[in-house]
């Protein structure tokens, strides 16, 4: 491979991973201060899942639209729509909180929520593109970047709360800041970006038109679907409730909630971090199933474990098992570089769908049964991921491609 080209894959992918490290503190820190953003609205916690719920159609609508937006105007461009709406919604939510405001929360979460495909349905193709000519998997570090920036995000959350600062200018001061960076990290991430397409255009994106409604019919684009399915209910209901079962059920502070979800992310990072190495060493099925056995095992101490120490240790568990299904499922979506774009989006709508699914199941039964042990209704899709696991193998056409697998 020339220098030259070698050197672009590798700005390409820096530029990604960054990118979705600061998109990862944007989209979690603000969940860090969940207690407090309930407190602000005067609301329980079966009407805060109402809100996650109806900010999660905007996910859907958002998914739903993003492969035709994507193809008529680049990666880049929807990346830019995305970056400026969320500055919006985030902007509305904070100024919801501060004026005590459900409504216009709940419009600045379904905004952010709308324009969230926008950034990472484009970056998991971007970086799906780069692992072809890079000949090895990167999808899983630029995931941990993700963790990383949840991290941040979490001790944020933690230190705000400790200072006592309101939640409102923590939303947006983080926004405000993640702006920044993602205005100079999109152009330098899209460098690989096929041509979008006018009307008529001839480029092989134009091939792609209706591909999503030909995914929908594929059996295997499917399965990976439910495991992207069970990979977000597991990730996004930590990142939505890990805080508030902690701090409801051991009745301790904010900040050490927040700290709870740390350390779930710390674990997710880790293995993260680990994840090509072991996709070169065991493969894609065996990674996939291992995390489901780790992800079950966690949940079940965490939602049973009679004290903090224990159910701190199931946190442990469950984000290792959190870690790699998300980022394996999104590589074996991408596995045909010509039907890439359509099958990720489809296995992506499937995200989508559980945050419109689970968040009202989890507060309604929060409210009669605790948190905890609605969270351990995530150990069905646990199962599921396990059986259907073996979906994550390479198509044949593919096979030969990423030395990773």
């Amino acid at each position: 491979m020339p220098a030259g080209v070698r050197e672009q894959l590798q700005r390409v992918r820096w530029s990604l991973t960054v990118m979705f490290g600061i998109f990862g503190i944007a989209q979690t820190s603000w969940m860090g201060r969940l207690p407090s953003i309930r407190a602000a609205l005067d609301i329980s916690d079966g009407s805060l899942g109402l809100i996650l719920t109806v900010a999660a159609v905007g996910a859907l609508v958002g998914v739903t639209l993003v492969t035709s937006v994507i193809m008529r105007l680049g990666s880049a461009t929807t990346m830019r729509i995305s970056m400026i709406g969320s500055l919006l919604g985030f902007t509305a939510m904070g100024i919801g909180t501060a004026l005590g405001s459900v409504s216009l929360f709940t419009l600045g979460l379904m905004t952010n929520t709308l324009v969230t495909p926008g950034t990472n349905v484009p970056i998991n193709l971007e970086a799906a593109r780069v692992e072809k000519p890079l000949g090895k998997a990167i999808l899983p570090q630029v995931h941990a970047a993700f963790s990383v920036g949840a991290l941040i995000g979490a001790g944020l959350a933690a230190g705000t709360s400790a200072l006592s600062i309101h939640p409102a200018w923590h939303v947006i001061g983080v926004i405000a800041l993640v702006t920044v960076g993602r205005f100079f990290l999109i152009a330098p991430g899209c460098e690989l970006q096929l041509a979008p397409t006018r009307q008529g255009g001839a480029t092989s994106m134009t091939r792609q038109r209706g591909g999503v409604a030909r995914a929908l019919g594929e059996r295997r684009t499917v399965l990976l679907g439910l495991v992207i399915l069970a990979a977000t209910m597991s990730e996004g209901s930590a990142a939505n409730w890990l805080n508030i079962a902690v701090t409801d059920s051991f009745q301790i502070r904010e900040f050490i909630g927040a700290m709870a979800y740390g350390t779930f992310v710390v674990s997710m990072l880790t293995v993260r971090l680990l994840g090509t190495g072991l996709l070169k060493r065991f493969g894609r099925v065996a990674v996939l199933r291992l995390s489901g056995v780790s992800a079950l095992a966690g949940l079940l101490l965490f939602g049973l474990a009679p004290n903090l120490a224990l159910a701190w240790v199931g946190i442990v568990f469950w984000g290792a098992g959190a870690a790699m299904a998300w980022p394996i499922g999104t590589s074996a979506a991408a596995d045909d570089p010509n039907r890439a774009a359509a099958r990720v989006s489809v296995v992506n709508s499937f995200a989508s769908m559980a945050s419109i699914m689970f968040p009202p199941v989890l507060g309604l039964l929060a409210d009669t049964w605790g948190i905890r042990n609605a969270l351990l209704l995530i150990t069905g899709t646990m199962v599921l991921s396990i059986v259907v696991a073996g979906q994550a193998r390479p198509e044949r056409r593919a096979a030969t491609e990423l030395c990773a697998d």
